[in-house]
Protein backbone atom coordinates (compact mmCIF):
# COMPACT_ATOMS: atom_id res chain seq x y z
CA UNK A 1 0.00 0.00 0.00
CA UNK A 2 1.41 3.65 -1.10
CA UNK A 3 2.02 5.47 2.21
CA UNK A 4 1.24 9.49 2.18
CA UNK A 5 2.73 11.75 3.15
CA UNK A 6 2.49 15.96 3.43
CA UNK A 7 5.49 18.07 3.60
CA UNK A 8 5.25 21.96 4.03
CA UNK A 9 7.43 24.49 2.65
CA UNK A 10 8.31 22.51 -0.53
CA UNK A 11 8.87 24.96 -2.59
CA UNK A 12 12.68 25.22 -2.59
CA UNK A 13 15.70 25.03 -0.26
CA UNK A 14 15.56 21.53 2.31
CA UNK A 15 11.54 21.46 2.07
CA UNK A 16 11.73 20.21 -1.82
CA UNK A 17 14.66 18.00 -1.23
CA UNK A 18 12.56 16.23 1.48
CA UNK A 19 9.14 15.81 -1.13
CA UNK A 20 11.73 14.85 -3.98
CA UNK A 21 13.04 12.40 -1.19
CA UNK A 22 9.75 10.89 -0.10
CA UNK A 23 8.49 10.79 -3.40
CA UNK A 24 11.43 8.66 -5.00
CA UNK A 25 11.35 6.42 -2.31
CA UNK A 26 7.58 5.52 -3.38
CA UNK A 27 5.63 7.88 -1.37
CA UNK A 28 2.59 9.99 -2.26
CA UNK A 29 3.42 13.22 -1.94
CA UNK A 30 1.62 16.27 -0.78
CA UNK A 31 4.02 18.93 -1.17
CA UNK A 32 3.11 22.43 0.29
CA UNK A 33 3.61 25.78 -1.01
CA UNK A 34 2.62 28.80 -0.34
CA UNK A 35 0.88 30.19 -3.91
CA UNK A 36 -0.90 28.14 -5.88
CA UNK A 37 1.15 29.02 -8.73
CA UNK A 38 4.40 28.54 -6.72
CA UNK A 39 6.72 25.20 -8.11
CA UNK A 40 7.00 21.89 -6.44
CA UNK A 41 9.41 19.23 -7.62
CA UNK A 42 8.56 17.00 -10.19
CA UNK A 43 6.34 13.65 -9.14
CA UNK A 44 4.60 15.40 -5.85
CA UNK A 45 1.15 16.43 -5.83
CA UNK A 46 0.89 20.49 -5.06
CA UNK A 47 -1.30 22.25 -2.05
CA UNK A 48 -1.62 25.57 -0.99
CA UNK A 49 -2.01 28.10 1.71
CA UNK A 50 -0.66 30.62 3.62
CA UNK A 51 0.92 29.18 7.19
CA UNK A 52 -0.35 31.96 9.26
CA UNK A 53 -4.15 31.30 8.30
CA UNK A 54 -5.53 30.49 12.06
CA UNK A 55 -7.80 27.52 9.76
CA UNK A 56 -4.70 26.48 7.74
CA UNK A 57 -5.36 22.66 9.17
CA UNK A 58 -8.48 22.21 8.32
CA UNK A 59 -7.95 24.19 4.60
CA UNK A 60 -4.93 22.16 4.24
CA UNK A 61 -5.73 18.63 5.16
CA UNK A 62 -9.26 19.43 3.13
CA UNK A 63 -7.02 19.23 -0.11
CA UNK A 64 -5.94 15.85 0.37
CA UNK A 65 -7.21 12.56 -0.94
CA UNK A 66 -7.79 10.34 1.66
CA UNK A 67 -6.18 9.96 5.16
CA UNK A 68 -2.34 10.80 5.44
CA UNK A 69 1.09 8.73 7.29
CA UNK A 70 3.37 11.51 7.58
CA UNK A 71 3.50 14.82 8.23
CA UNK A 72 7.02 16.95 7.98
CA UNK A 73 6.53 20.58 8.97
CA UNK A 74 9.46 21.68 7.69
CA UNK A 75 8.17 25.21 6.87
CA UNK A 76 9.59 27.86 8.69
CA UNK A 77 9.81 32.23 8.92
CA UNK A 78 13.37 33.21 9.21
CA UNK A 79 13.87 36.86 9.92
CA UNK A 80 16.23 38.64 12.22
CA UNK A 81 15.69 40.63 15.45
CA UNK A 82 16.76 41.22 18.62
CA UNK A 83 15.60 42.01 22.09
CA UNK A 84 17.64 45.56 21.25
CA UNK A 85 14.77 46.26 18.71
CA UNK A 86 11.65 43.96 19.39
CA UNK A 87 9.31 43.93 16.58
CA UNK A 88 5.84 42.56 17.45
CA UNK A 89 4.42 42.14 14.39
CA UNK A 90 7.65 39.91 13.48
CA UNK A 91 7.11 37.86 16.42
CA UNK A 92 3.50 37.56 15.84
CA UNK A 93 4.18 36.01 12.56
CA UNK A 94 7.14 33.88 13.61
CA UNK A 95 4.84 32.15 16.06
CA UNK A 96 1.71 31.78 13.70
CA UNK A 97 4.37 29.99 11.13
CA UNK A 98 6.60 28.14 13.19
CA UNK A 99 4.63 27.36 16.06
CA UNK A 100 0.89 27.62 15.89
CA UNK A 101 0.71 26.20 12.10
CA UNK A 102 2.63 22.58 13.01
CA UNK A 103 -0.11 22.21 15.83
CA UNK A 104 -2.68 22.89 13.85
CA UNK A 105 -1.74 20.85 11.23
CA UNK A 106 -0.52 18.04 13.62
CA UNK A 107 -4.26 18.23 15.37
CA UNK A 108 -5.51 17.33 11.66
CA UNK A 109 -3.38 15.31 11.02
CA UNK A 110 -4.37 12.81 13.64
CA UNK A 111 -7.81 13.46 12.53
CA UNK A 112 -7.19 12.50 8.97
CA UNK A 113 -6.33 9.19 9.76
CA UNK A 114 -4.01 6.71 7.99
CA UNK A 115 -3.03 3.05 7.48
CA UNK A 116 -0.33 1.35 9.69
CA UNK A 117 2.56 3.22 11.50
CA UNK A 118 1.52 6.86 11.00
CA UNK A 119 4.20 10.01 12.08
CA UNK A 120 5.33 13.62 12.31
CA UNK A 121 8.75 14.98 11.96
CA UNK A 122 9.32 18.83 13.18
CA UNK A 123 12.19 20.30 11.55
CA UNK A 124 13.79 22.56 14.46
CA UNK A 125 16.98 24.08 14.86
CA UNK A 126 20.27 23.60 16.73
CA UNK A 127 20.71 26.77 18.07
CA UNK A 128 17.68 25.09 20.49
CA UNK A 129 20.53 23.54 22.34
CA UNK A 130 22.78 26.68 22.66
CA UNK A 131 20.88 30.08 21.85
CA UNK A 132 22.55 33.12 20.97
CA UNK A 133 20.93 36.51 20.72
CA UNK A 134 19.79 36.35 17.03
CA UNK A 135 16.83 36.00 15.46
CA UNK A 136 15.09 36.10 18.59
CA UNK A 137 11.30 36.14 17.49
CA UNK A 138 12.67 32.86 15.56
CA UNK A 139 14.56 31.14 18.03
CA UNK A 140 11.51 31.63 20.55
CA UNK A 141 9.41 30.13 18.13
CA UNK A 142 11.53 27.33 17.32
CA UNK A 143 11.37 26.75 21.45
CA UNK A 144 7.72 26.54 21.11
CA UNK A 145 8.19 23.59 17.86
CA UNK A 146 10.31 22.08 20.26
CA UNK A 147 7.93 21.83 23.21
CA UNK A 148 4.77 20.42 20.19
CA UNK A 149 6.93 17.88 19.97
CA UNK A 150 7.26 16.35 23.57
CA UNK A 151 3.43 17.15 24.30
CA UNK A 152 2.09 16.08 20.88
CA UNK A 153 4.19 13.31 21.27
CA UNK A 154 2.16 12.23 24.52
CA UNK A 155 -0.81 13.05 23.41
CA UNK A 156 -1.06 11.03 20.49
CA UNK A 157 0.83 7.86 21.29
CA UNK A 158 -2.48 6.21 22.02
CA UNK A 159 -3.87 6.59 18.60
CA UNK A 160 -0.30 4.76 17.61
CA UNK A 161 1.06 8.17 16.07
CA UNK A 162 4.45 8.81 17.07
CA UNK A 163 6.15 12.43 16.93
CA UNK A 164 9.95 13.33 16.73
CA UNK A 165 12.02 15.99 15.71
CA UNK A 166 15.48 16.95 13.68
CA UNK A 167 17.59 19.83 14.22
CA UNK A 168 20.15 20.42 11.89
CA UNK A 169 22.44 22.85 11.98
CA UNK A 170 23.62 25.03 9.01
CA UNK A 171 23.17 22.81 5.80
CA UNK A 172 22.62 25.83 3.16
CA UNK A 173 23.87 29.39 2.78
CA UNK A 174 21.80 31.59 5.21
CA UNK A 175 20.70 35.17 4.79
CA UNK A 176 22.73 37.31 2.92
CA UNK A 177 26.10 34.79 2.81
CA UNK A 178 27.74 34.15 -0.14
CA UNK A 179 29.64 31.30 -1.21
CA UNK A 180 32.79 31.91 0.70
CA UNK A 181 31.43 32.72 4.00
CA UNK A 182 29.24 29.90 3.82
CA UNK A 183 32.04 27.86 3.26
CA UNK A 184 34.10 29.38 6.23
CA UNK A 185 31.53 28.49 8.86
CA UNK A 186 29.76 25.93 7.45
CA UNK A 187 31.81 22.83 9.12
CA UNK A 188 32.97 25.44 11.95
CA UNK A 189 31.94 22.71 14.57
CA UNK A 190 34.30 20.27 17.13
CA UNK A 191 33.99 17.28 14.05
CA UNK A 192 34.75 20.33 11.55
CA UNK A 193 32.13 18.15 9.32
CA UNK A 194 29.43 20.60 7.55
CA UNK A 195 26.26 19.34 7.99
CA UNK A 196 24.69 18.34 4.16
CA UNK A 197 21.05 17.77 3.24
CA UNK A 198 21.40 13.88 2.80
CA UNK A 199 22.06 13.35 5.86
CA UNK A 200 19.24 15.39 7.19
CA UNK A 201 17.28 13.14 4.50
CA UNK A 202 19.13 9.58 6.48
CA UNK A 203 17.69 11.04 9.67
CA UNK A 204 14.07 11.88 8.51
CA UNK A 205 14.40 7.57 7.16
CA UNK A 206 15.66 6.84 10.47
CA UNK A 207 12.50 8.42 12.13
CA UNK A 208 9.66 7.62 9.91
CA UNK A 209 10.83 3.87 10.01
CA UNK A 210 11.89 3.24 13.60
CA UNK A 211 8.14 2.07 15.08
CA UNK A 212 8.87 2.64 18.35
CA UNK A 213 10.83 6.10 18.29
CA UNK A 214 8.70 9.07 19.38
CA UNK A 215 9.27 12.07 21.69
CA UNK A 216 13.14 11.90 20.42
CA UNK A 217 15.15 14.57 18.48
CA UNK A 218 18.20 14.22 17.08
CA UNK A 219 20.58 16.70 16.80
CA UNK A 220 22.27 17.23 13.52
CA UNK A 221 24.99 19.50 14.08
CA UNK A 222 28.27 17.68 14.44
CA UNK A 223 28.62 18.95 17.92
CA UNK A 224 28.23 22.47 17.13
CA UNK A 225 25.82 23.05 20.08
CA UNK A 226 28.92 22.50 22.11
CA UNK A 227 30.74 25.51 21.18
CA UNK A 228 27.87 27.98 22.81
CA UNK A 229 28.54 30.22 19.66
CA UNK A 230 28.24 34.00 20.27
CA UNK A 231 26.46 35.06 17.13
CA UNK A 232 24.08 33.22 14.82
CA UNK A 233 26.10 31.02 12.33
CA UNK A 234 25.24 33.63 9.55
CA UNK A 235 27.49 36.14 11.06
CA UNK A 236 30.15 34.35 12.67
CA UNK A 237 32.65 34.09 8.75
CA UNK A 238 35.14 36.09 11.45
CA UNK A 239 35.02 33.86 13.70
CA UNK A 240 36.24 30.70 11.67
Amino acid sequence: MTRTALVTGARHRIGAAIAAHLDGAGWRVYAHVREENDAVPDGCLKVSGDLARPDIGESLFAQLEGGCDLLVNNAAAFDHDDLGAPDAAMFERMMAINARAPYLLSSAFAKAGGAGDRSIVNILDNKLAAPNPDHVSYTLSKAALAGLTEVAARALAGQGIRVNAIAPALMLPSGDQDGEEFRRVHALNPLGRGVEPAQLLAALDALVDNPVLTGQTLWLDAGQRFMALPRDVAFLGEFS
